[in-house]
């Protein structure tokens, strides 16, 4: 195969000394939390001011946008030592909160202070930015570890690089990942080039950087618009679609005697849309109805290997069996459309997590109790078949027959009485009790965190939907064509002949979705946003239409209406700038209900005031300060550790300023 150096971007990156950070933080949160506390304890308003609001100080103050994905690394690892480390358990558990913690602040004010289109830039650049954990290792050390992980060397792209979205999932920050950058993500308003595990149809010619698309600038025919989040759930949603009415076309005409024009074109595209589920497999498996799709590809195997059977061997009798397995699949793609059509609805979010726990609890269940089948075989010597042994079993279980009660003294007068009353207490009686009680406090957990849960499934879809496998561009059954063909031209075409090919193919076989496509985004995708809004995370206006519409016939329509449009310059100048006294009252009431005598005068600057989601004052009480410089005393010592590089050293290093770019990118071939 002939290669050829990707057309990519340099790093403006490549510079931030992350692998100091990573364990400067590391020591740190360490030497901060040494007790086990919840969430709410760390959410305190005395450890928010003595721990957790100085560390947030600290680290932003350092402009650095690899800092969020350090601290993810961080929790990801003690999440690791608290499986590991039985001692340690609940501290190494607590200390994984504080990461996520102050993650989570960190990014709020970059938010907070970074507004606009650049803003927008620079969130997407901390999230789906890749960071190299080994990024600032002395050179010893990287070449000692480079062969450790084989999975690194298989990823396209930038190689060991992994963005802070992805660890934020694997170590399932779901307070994290809250963020309205994941909504630009989504709708690809923010474009980027993502990592990948292993590509079938490879072709990273060209590695895009993370910038804002311009959709008046980008070609009419943009291929890469395919893989959008967004639009991959649309043209999922109607793949299945197309999938169901064919599916219901075959069961509805069914004759094993004949092999008809439509039975083909449903094998054909099912073949399509069985391959692009598997290729998507690791985003697959965290919808909610992965395990209807894994069910009736299960299924439609069957039948297509029946059905080939009865071809090749001119028999009747397994096309009827092929027919017959094939109509099992209706009660598993029907209720799959009410899955793609509420995904969001909270009994089918918290369905996925119980159907997890019914069948673990149920399979567990089965190996217990297969001792007592095995001891009533024995026991019946022969008298009774175990596929009857396991009937009466069955139906004690579900409690729908109590025959194999009755039918127990054929075993043994004593014993066998014994085994299978013993067997309806557990089986009927605490098994249900137990699974009830699991499912019930499975589905509360789930309801009582119902916002986190749905924005994690938002986040995963969003940095799995993000396709660098060229094989998504290809819609079914034409997926199947190109795995065909343009898999053999991997190895004889050079890396940009092959890119050329491929970009032609996409562009000609989804010419009239690329055009539909091109003009809905020239029209919705940046809308015009009124004054003093931000742009690309600017409040909801989704269902603006519908609620125009019934505005005028809702009594309370004037209510949200007044806040639709912006007030206007002389209204705002006649607003007094109260910030500064309402400032000294809330410090004054915190005060109070700490129970401080005295607090000193905040010192305030002519930048930005930034009011603490609990103390919204400059300065502390004097028992505050005190503490706080202990505590810091303990962390920034004299004894400074050679990993942290000097203030002077690291001025170079590239920061959150060096996002000096367009806020739009022109996307070419």
């Amino acid at each position: 195969m002939h290669r050829a150096l990707n057309v990519c971007p340099e790093d403006p990156h490549a510079d931030l000394p992350v692998y100091a950070t990573i364990h400067r933080i590391r020591r740190d949160v360490i030497a901060a939390i040494d007790d086990p506390y919840s969430i709410e304890q760390l959410r305190d308003p005395r450890m928010n001011l003595t721990v957790v609001r100085p560390l947030v100080d600290k680290y932003y103050a350092l402009k650095d946008v690899s800092m969020v994905y350090c601290l993810l690394v961080n929790r990801s690892h003690f999440q690791r030592e608290q499986l590991t480390q039985g001692h340690q358990q609940s501290v190494c558990g607590t200390r994984a909160l504080f990461c996520e913690l102050i993650a989570n602040r960190i990014l709020r004010r970059f938010h907070e202070d970074n507004t606009g289109a650049q803003g927008l830039l620079l969130l997407s650049q901390i999230l789906v930015g890749g960071f190299d954990p080994f990024q600032g290792a002395p050179h010893e050390l990287v070449a000692e570890n480079s062969q450790l992980s084989w999975a690194t060397q298989t990823r396209t792209g930038y190689r060991r690089k992994l963005p802070a979205l992805e660890i934020a999932i694997i170590s399932e920050s779901k307070i994290f990942l809250s963020v309205g950058v994941l909504q630009a993500l989504s709708e690809g308003r923010v474009i980027y080039t993502p990592t990948s595990f292993i590509d079938i149809l490879p072709d990273h010619y060209k590695q895009k950087p993370i910038a804002l698309y311009n959709p008046r600038k980008a070609p009419i025919f943009n291929q890469y618009r395919l893989i959008v989040p967004r639009t991959r759930n649309v043209l999922e949603v109607a793949q299945f679609v197309v999938l169901l009415v064919l599916f219901l076309f075959v069961m509805v005409d069914r004759d094993p005697n004949t092999f008809g024009g439509v039975e083909l074109a449903f094998i054909i595209y099912t073949l399509g849309w069985v391959l692009d589920q598997f290729v998507s497999w690791h985003v697959y498996t965290q919808n909610l109805w992965s395990f209807l799709g894994v069910a009736f590809s299960t299924i439609f195997g069957i039948y297509l290997v029946l059905r080939i059977h009865s071809w090749r061997t001119s028999k009747l009798e397994p096309a009827r069996q092929a027919m017959d397995v094939l109509a099992m699949g209706a009660p598993v793609l029907i209720p799959r459309l009410a899955f793609n059509l509420m995904s969001e609805n909270m009994l089918f979010v918290s369905l996925r997590a119980m159907m997890r726990d019914f069948t673990v609890l149920t399979v567990l269940a089965c190996w217990c109790f297969a001792g007592f089948l095995l001891s009533m075989t024995w026991l019946s010597s022969g008298g009774h078949e175990p596929i009857t042994i396991s009937k009466w079993m069955l139906w004690v279980w579900f409690g729908l027959d109590g025959t194999g009660i009755q039918r127990s003294v054929d075993f043994h007068w004593l014993l066998g009485p014994i085994l299978m009353v013993a067997f309806a207490f557990l089986g009927n009686t605490l098994f249900l009790t137990i699974l009830v009680s699991m499912l019930s406090t499975t589905f509360s957990t789930i309801v009582s965190n119902a916002t986190a849960e749905i924005q994690f499934r938002r986040a995963v879809l969003t940095l799995e939907g993000v396709k660098s496998d060229a094989i998504f561009a290809y819609q079914p059954p034409f997926n199947i064509l190109a795995l065909f063909l343009l898999t053999p031209l991997t190895y004889i075409l050079t890396p940009r002949w092959f890119h050329k090919v491929n970009v032609t193919a996409v562009r000609i076989l989804n010419a009239p979705l690329l055009l539909v496509i091109g003009i809905v985004e020239r029209r919705s995708l940046w809308k015009e946003h009124r004054g003093g809004h931000e742009a690309g995370l600017s409040r909801s206006r989704s269902r603006a239409n519908l609620w125009d519409l019934s505005r005028g016939f809702s009594v309370h329509g004037d209510i949200q209406a007044v806040f639709d449009v912006d007030p206007a310059e002389s209204i705002q100048d006649e607003v007094p700038n109260e910030s500064d006294s309402d400032n000294d009252v809330f410090e004054e009431a915190f005060v109070r209900e700490l129970g401080q005598s005295a607090t000193a005068k905040s010192i305030r600057g002519t930048g930005k005031s930034r009011r603490d989601s609990v103390a919204p004052f400059g300065m502390f009480s004097g028992g505050a300060t005190s503490r706080i410089e202990e505590m810091l005393q303990r962390l920034c010592g004299a004894n400074e550790s050679r990993l942290w590089p000097d203030p002077i050293e690291a001025k170079d290093t590239s920061t959150m300023l060096d996002l000096d770019r367009s806020g739009t990118s022109e996307i070419d071939d």
